[in-house]
């Protein structure tokens, strides 16, 4: 690893390695053409613009949206930059593919932009209605982003026979 990096450096303009012997506080400048590809600038505006196809794909309203969201992560964050990684930890993401229902806010919302590309942002559908207390333990979420409500079957009283 410390090979490849100081082949780099080796290949850098003369400038470069001015910065790199000037003094112990100066030493790190030089990573800052290293990061490059993970600088916010480097994505383009557009990708975060809604397009109509989004609506249609999974089946959303524009006009009346989802409340919740089920978020899954399904990629690595290894690799990825600190701010992406904390963003992650935050939404409760550690565990790759466990879902996680989180509300559809603004401030949920510009967090799950910047990690879209690690994971997959359902609608929470409820064919059922929201369910109350008592049924929360027998609720079943699909993979399909539906919360379902199994109702079990209560044993009925044996009345006593009258002879």
């Amino acid at each position: 690893m410390a090979a490849a990096v100081l082949g780099c450096v080796a290949k850098r303009p003369p400038a470069a390695w001015r910065t790199l012997t000037k003094s112990s506080v100066e030493s790190l400048t030089w990573t800052g053409w290293i990061r490059h590809k993970f600088t916010k600038s480097r994505i383009p505006a557009s990708v975060f613009q809604p397009q109509p196809s989004d609506h249609e794909k999974y089946g959303g309203d524009p006009q009346q949206p989802h409340k919740l969201h089920l978020v899954t992560r399904i990629k690595s964050g290894i690799g990825r930059p600190y701010w992406e990684k904390k963003i992650i930890h935050n939404l409760g993401l550690d565990k790759a593919n466990q879902p996680r229902v989180h509300k559809n806010i603004p401030s949920v919302n510009a967090k799950l932009k910047v990690i879209k590309h690690l994971v997959r942002i359902q609608p929470l559908k409820l064919p059922h209605g929201i369910p109350t207390e008592e049924e929360m333990s027998d609720t079943l979420l699909k993979s399909t982003g539906e919360l379902v409500i199994r109702r079990r079957l209560k044993p009925v009283e044996q009345k006593a026979i009258k002879s």
